[in-house]
């Protein structure tokens, strides 16, 4: 594991709150309709890389599904989201690791990634991500990143930003199905623009 990235967040999770930090959502709408557009069923296994303590989770448990997994390479991240959560942290399979040295056990109906991508700017660790993606994905994905509009750093870190052209050519062992840009309001007001897009898995 890279130490130093992981003391970075978990020193982010143990000195902010999350009106302190820019990614911070009350209703992740656009994560939310991409997975809606899917038209799953709630048994669908759906993974939120980098998940922090997202509120993606409540909302998806709220809707009824069934076999969510959260990832963070930050155990405080997910100790946080599970006392948000209460009870309903107990349906949720909470994984701490860096996701460059996962080692997925089952494939994903869906992989939901929102900024935790673009945090990885070697192309060592772009490939690891790909390969993980094409070995842990049977379905759906979903990222967002900053697009070139967007931030080229985030919490202290270099990001690598992407438009629509480079999403497509890095994951080609998916079909795009849409790509959108946003922009993200922070919590203290400025504006983030991020691109996201939404793939299907390629039949072998």
């Amino acid at each position: 594991m890279d130490q130093d990235r992981k003391n970075h967040w978990e020193t982010v999770y143990k000195t902010k709150n999350p009106d302190e930090v820019s990614w911070t959502q009350n209703v992740p709408q656009t994560s939310l309709n991409f997975i809606h557009s899917f038209g799953l069923d709630k048994t669908s296994t759906i993974i939120d890389v980098g998940g922090g303590d997202s509120k993606l989770v409540d909302f998806l448990l709220d809707e009824g599904f069934e076999n969510i997994t959260v990832l963070d390479i930050s155990g405080k991240a997910i100790v946080r989201a599970k006392k948000r959560l209460g009870d309903k942290a107990l349906k949720v399979h909470w994984i701490e690791c860096d996701i460059t040295e996962f080692e997925p056990k089952e494939a994903y109906d869906v992989w939901h990634d929102r900024a935790a991508f673009h945090f990885l700017t070697s192309s060592d660790q772009i490939e690891k991500y790909k390969a993980l993606t094409m070995k842990a994905v049977k379905g759906y994905m979903v990222l967002g990143t900053f697009s070139e509009n967007g931030p080229k750093k985030c919490s202290g870190l270099d990001i690598k930003q992407y438009n629509e052209t480079q999403m497509e050519a890095t994951f080609n062992g998916f079909d795009k199905i849409e790509c959108k840009t946003q922009d993200h309001t922070t919590p203290f007001g400025t504006t983030q623009n991020f691109i996201f897009c939404s793939f299907k898995r390629k039949l072998d």
